[in-house]
């Protein structure tokens, strides 16, 4: 009974003994549409669980390791900053399909030792899935096995050392190499400075030194010219005036310094009051702010191969130049913050190329690269995973490097050879 008057309170029109249909008819349209209600969900629940309708929203990790601290520190911060501004510039515009790139920092404070131990950090402990290295020829040549062996590709930006890309299939860089860069020198001091006798000066202990010795002396013996003294000294030294008076006697037309900014700004002052006013020349560990500001104006009249020129007229170089102004306080970017740009631009262009952060096809993204359009060039992959690309040669004037000439490569696989055998073509600034 308590039923059948809580029916007739819902449903007054009814009489007291009349048969109820109308709750039955309400239970079969909930039945019906349950019926059709239910396997739509159903549909819904498993086509959000099909693997290919789900997007992969986390970061992806990419290990950046170069000198921060330390002797060459300039090197360390310019590609950092390089990298950073590529990874900021794609996470505002999205991400790598949707997903944002988070760089992970180490200091390698420009030791071997400890850059090899950082990249253990950030391939087995990090789980990044590329590796930036921001350092010199030495670092990455002891960085290099590591990453090889925990197959995560690694780019070099700026290490021109043959033997780095020799460690394994994972090891990339965005620069020409020193096989190439001794040899433009070489060929500019021949040709454009028309000098028949040169002096060396290396830095003994460095890999990057001692191979821009050796491919500078090939190269400029073939042409005809002589290297009549060679002198030796180790980074940090502070007195070079042995070495310097001993290549003053010689009288040679140039004198080559292939080392570093810090041991370069004192080795010139040193030969500028010995009263040596040769030509002082070099390659792309010159190319630092801080060089002038320790060498001042001993390093005037002085040249130096290098990767880009921040003069370059040419607007993609004028917006870069311009862009990483505003991001970073002024600075004007040197080679390595260009480089380094470009490692990471490339690299993402292969992550996107392969559709994959998984490492093996990223490898094979990043080993087919061709045409790509840099800061620095256009880049592509040669058989040993070096870039194929121009140099520059620049003349410091009094705080400047001023754009003198490009030299390109011969050949697709010059810039991979290991003796100076070809013969660049030259376009001359007009």
């Amino acid at each position: 009974m308590g039923n059948r008057s809580e029916v007739l309170r819902v449903y007054p029109v009814y009489k007291q003994n009349q048969p109820i249909h109308k709750p039955r008819r309400i239970a079969k349209v909930v039945l019906i549409l349950a019926c059709i209600v239910l396997p739509a969900i159903a549909v819904s629940c498993a086509r959000q669980q099909q693997p290919g309708d789900i997007r992969d929203r986390s970061t992806i990790k990419i290990g950046y390791f170069g000198d921060l601290s330390g002797p060459t520190i300039d090197f360390g911060q310019s590609a950092k900053n390089g990298a950073l501004m590529v990874a900021e510039e794609i996470n505002q515009a999205g991400g790598i399909n949707g997903r944002k790139i988070d760089i992970v920092i180490e200091d390698d404070q420009g030791s071997p030792e400890l850059a090899a131990t950082v990249v253990n950090k950030l391939t087995r402990q990090d789980k990044v899935i590329a590796l930036i290295a921001g350092g010199a020829s030495g670092s990455s040549l002891a960085a290099g096995p590591n990453a090889q062996s925990a197959k995560v590709p690694m780019i070099s930006p700026s290490s021109t050392n043959p033997a780095v890309t020799q460690i394994g299939d994972y090891i990339f860089r965005a620069c020409f190499i020193d096989a190439f860069q001794g040899e433009v020198m070489a060929k500019f001091s021949y040709y454009s400075l028309q000098a028949k006798t040169a002096a060396i000066m290396l830095d003994f202990n460095s890999p990057y030194s001692r191979d821009l010795t050796e491919f500078f002396e090939l190269s400029f013996s073939k042409l005809g010219g002589r290297v009549i003294s060679k002198q030796s000294y180790t980074q940090g030294d502070s007195d070079f005036k042995g070495q310097l008076s001993s290549i003053s006697a010689a009288k040679p037309d140039v004198i080559y310094l292939p080392g570093y900014y810090g041991d370069i700004a004192v080795i010139a002052k040193q030969a500028r009051q010995l009263g040596i006013t040769q030509p002082l020349l070099g390659g792309d560990g010159w190319d630092a702010p801080e060089l002038w500001q320790l060498a001042g104006d001993s390093i005037n009249g002085s040249y130096i191969s290098n990767h880009y020129s921040a003069d370059d007229p040419s607007p993609a170089i004028q917006k870069f130049v311009h862009d990483y102004k505003l991001h970073w306080g002024n600075l004007t970017p040197d080679a390595h913050a260009a480089l380094a740009y470009d490692a990471m631009r490339f690299l993402v262009e292969a992550i996107q190329r392969a559709g994959t952060t998984e490492v093996e096809k990223l490898r094979d993204a990043l080993a087919q690269t061709k045409d790509f359009s840099g800061v620095t060039g256009i880049i592509s992959m040669d058989s040993e995973r070096n870039a194929v690309k121009p140099a520059v040669i620049l003349k410091l004037q009094d705080g400047r490097y001023i754009y003198q000439e490009t030299i390109h490569p011969e050949a697709p696989d010059s810039a991979a050879k290991a003796s100076p055998s070809a013969s660049p073509s030259k376009s001359r600034k007009k």
